[in-house]
């Protein structure tokens, strides 16, 4: 069996999310106290104990999830003999998860991921005047259409992709008008449902260049190791090593379209037939079945999904 190892973005929190690792494993409680230190704040309590409003905070959601998706990955090692270098064709994450897929493969320190993670968030959502980005998800219709849709709605303004998550699944990005016009006209073109989406800022999209340039300068001070595992990235939907090459896709990704479903493609086509979603929910899982039904989907975010990982890991 080929394995591949995902990681979930923003969206995926919830209240908890990971409180069973930690609770059982100490090389998990170990990873949650290497970002609360990283940050210089008690970014767990938060993560089990809510509100789930602050939680939500993009510049808090980003590396909780990031911390609880590591948490799982070092509990794997520990407890299920996982050794990513060995069992592993690829490593790829949604949006920040990329970030958690370079740790993951020790591409960067647990540390430097929760600060640049943490940067991320801050920037991307400073980045515009709040009320004046939008994004919507566009579903029932394919890629190219949604192109189209998009391309009809900027009228001058920003309307970008922002997602192409999985066949009929396509989020819009950009200037509030536009993606409103893009909503009215993607119904028209016959799209399953068209809906503005609740989120705090205009993520990947040209509207928040500033994240991204924010993002080159703080990558450029930090060390990037080439990671034991090739990354699938997501602006690129290919695989890469290099790290400069690392950093300049990471400043690519704030603005650029995150490609899970040609990379879910690409990995499958490369023989993949199991990729594992490592920390919270199972958005990811999800999406595989729609882009590669082929490919089977575990989850891990819990103690009880490490047990049920650790028999068959030996065959991976």
């Amino acid at each position: 069996m080929s394995t591949a190892f995902v990681f979930p973005g923003q969206g995926s929190q919830v209240v908890g999310m990971g409180k069973s690792l930690a609770d059982n494993f100490a090389s998990a409680r170990d990873v949650f106290a290497q970002v609360d230190e990283a940050l210089g704040e008690k970014l767990s309590a938060v993560l089990w104990d809510g509100p789930i409003e602050t939680l939500t905070l993009t510049a808090n959601a980003q590396p909780a999830l990031m911390a609880t998706s590591l948490a799982a990955i070092r509990v794997l090692e520990a407890e299920a003999g996982l050794d990513l270098a060995r069992d592993a064709a690829f490593v790829a994450g949604h949006s920040l998860g990329e970030y958690s897929a370079l740790a993951a493969a020790g591409a960067f320190s647990i540390a430097d991921a929760a600060r640049l993670l943490r940067l991320r968030g801050t920037a991307m959502q400073a980045a515009t005047p709040v009320g004046t980005g939008a994004m919507a998800a566009i579903l029932g219709l394919d890629y190219d259409k949604v192109v189209a849709v998009a391309t009809e709605a900027a009228q001058g303004q920003v309307c970008d992709i922002a997602n192409d998550n999985a066949p009929g699944q396509v989020v819009v990005s950009g200037d509030v008008a536009a993606i409103e016009r893009a909503v009215e006209i993607a119904k028209r073109e016959g799209a399953a449902r068209a809906i503005l989406l609740s989120v705090s800022a205009p993520f990947h999209c040209r509207l928040i260049t500033s994240a991204a340039e924010a993002m080159r300068e703080a990558l450029a001070s930090v060390a990037v190791a080439a990671p034991k595992v090739p990354v699938v990235a997501n602006v690129t939907a290919a695989p890469v090593t290099d790290p400069t090459e690392i950093r300049e896709l990471l400043v690519r990704q704030v603005t650029g379209t995150v490609r899970w479903r040609e990379s879910v493609a690409f990995m499958a086509e490369q023989g993949v037939d199991r990729l594992v979603e490592v920390g919270a929910g199972k958005v990811l899982s999800g999406l595989t079945k729609r882009i590669a039904r082929q490919v089977a989907s575990a989850n891990v975010g819990t103690a009880e999904d490490v047990a049920s990982f650790a028999a068959p890991s030996a065959s991976v």
